[in-house]
């Protein structure tokens, strides 16, 4: 799972920016990934409610500002 976190933290900013805009799904796969390494059972939980919810909005457009300004996805880890 590790690697997989590395990738996706290595795609160029561009990359990052397009996928946070178009499918919002970046932030929420990437918080995921992050709750699945660290095995954190809440932070798990929570990103995969994200997913499901579609991301909630507010922090979808949190994340279009984060990764805009070549900041980390904000997560509870």
């Amino acid at each position: 799972m590790n690697e997989a976190l590395k990738a996706l933290d290595g795609l160029p900013w561009i990359v990052k920016l397009l996928l946070t805009i178009l499918y919002g799904v970046y932030g929420n796969i990437l918080r995921l990934m992050r709750s699945i390494a660290k095995e954190d059972v809440v932070g798990i939980i929570l990103a995969i409610i994200l997913l499901c919810a579609g991301g909630l909005g507010v922090l979808w457009i949190w994340d279009i500002f984060r990764v805009a300004t070549k900041r980390d996805i904000w997560w509870i880890d």
